[in-house]
């Protein structure tokens, strides 16, 4: 999923009404504004109701359900034949903000606005998407993700994350290396 992919169906969204929320990496990139990383998907968050406006407009353009084994009514990925694929989440909140259906966002979640190929982009802010990379086994792209949403926007890193001190120069880099050093004094 290139970044003029994502800000073509983002715009294309826009265009139609259906308000969404880019979550995932292209969510740490609009964040950061700029690409810092390949990314196989566009992840986005919307209200469940979009979801049937959202399935047509996307089967206009090819795209079709990609079966998985966590395929669900709110969490689901659309796919086309060049091989570029949507990831959706829903969810549904009641009068008071709680979530009451699907992907449990929780509404302050929903407050990060980034810059993706030039097209602005409503996305989960950055101290959401840090603690949504947590409690599960962490690959290259999220560690990449949270090191940097953490050092931009001065999260503390998650426990998690933190390296031992056998391998803090080369996961942290030597500025963030450095400042760990010089606060431990």
């Amino acid at each position: 999923m290139t970044a003029d992919d994502a800000a073509h169906l983002l715009r294309c969204f826009a265009d139609h009404g259906i308000v969404v929320w880019v979550d995932g990496g292209w969510a740490v990139d609009a964040l950061l504004g700029a690409q810092t990383r390949r990314h196989a998907d566009l992840d986005i968050a919307l209200e469940h109701a979009d979801v049937p406006q959202l399935r047509a407009l996307l089967a206009a353009q090819g795209f079709v359900d990609v079966p998985r084994d966590d395929t669900r009514e709110e969490n689901f990925v659309l796919g086309d034949a060049y091989g570029r694929q949507v990831d959706v989440h829903s969810f549904t909140f009641d009068a008071a903000g709680r979530c009451i259906f699907g992907c449990p966002y929780p509404p302050d979640s929903l407050t990060g606005l980034g810059v993706i190929g030039g097209v602005v982009a409503r996305c989960i802010s950055a101290e959401w998407l840090v603690q949504f990379h947590t409690g599960y086994p962490h690959d290259a792209d999220d560690k990449h993700d949270v090191f940097a949403l953490c050092a931009r926007f001065q999260i503390a890193l998650p426990p998690e994350y933190r390296p031992g001190d056998g391998d803090r120069l080369h996961l942290c880099g030597p500025a963030v290396a450095k400042r760990t050093r010089d606060t431990s004094r």
